[in-house]
């Protein structure tokens, strides 16, 4: 069976958030953009012949994302450990265990690598934590952002905006 890829990209207060989906479940979102195009650049459709634009892909989820950065109080688009479609993850066992793992902290909250590497089953593998999150395909639905440093410093972000998007995430969320 051919894959068929569908994407979505739609209007956020902070911009443009895109996703990424084939009939298995979601693939990729991009966290919001400045422009349309530019969210379609790092979606990356163009590098999937035949991708189709859908806008009711995962309406439930969309409806949660717009929630989430339009309202002032991240509290109301609370959609932590939530499934609104199905998830492709598709990434060696060890990485899966961390991403469902990071998947359950909570809106508001923020754990360490440490702790999420021992969350997950591997209490020596916080490097290799935080390197599966630094390839997190699924920002936002996975909360990567929500892991620090084990000093409390915020750390790296490999979304675009880097560290700055994800102290702004991490803010956004705190004002619940």
């Amino acid at each position: 069976m051919k894959e068929r890829l569908k994407y979505v990209i739609f209007k956020t207060k902070w911009g443009f958030f895109g996703l990424l989906a084939n009939q298995k479940g979601l693939l990729k979102s991009v966290l919001p953009h400045a422009s349309h195009k530019t969210a379609k650049k790092y979606l990356p459709v163009g590098m999937f012949k035949g991708a189709k634009k859908d806008k009711v892909l995962c309406p439930e989820l969309q409806k949660a994302i717009k929630a989430y950065y339009d309202s002032d109080n991240a509290e109301y688009a609370d959609f932590t450990g939530r499934f609104f479609a199905p998830l492709c993850l598709e990434a060696s066992e060890f990485a899966q265990k961390v991403l469902k793992t990071c998947m359950k902290i909570p809106l508001g909250q923020t754990i360490t690598y440490s702790q999420l590497a021992e969350r997950a089953g591997f209490p020596k593998a916080a490097r290799a934590a935080g390197t599966v999150l630094a390839k997190n395909q699924l920002p936002l639905i996975i909360p990567c952002h929500r892991v620090i440093r084990s000093d409390g410093k915020i750390g790296r972000f490999s979304a675009p905006g880097g560290a700055a998007t994800k102290k702004k995430m991490l803010e956004h969320e705190m004002r619940g």
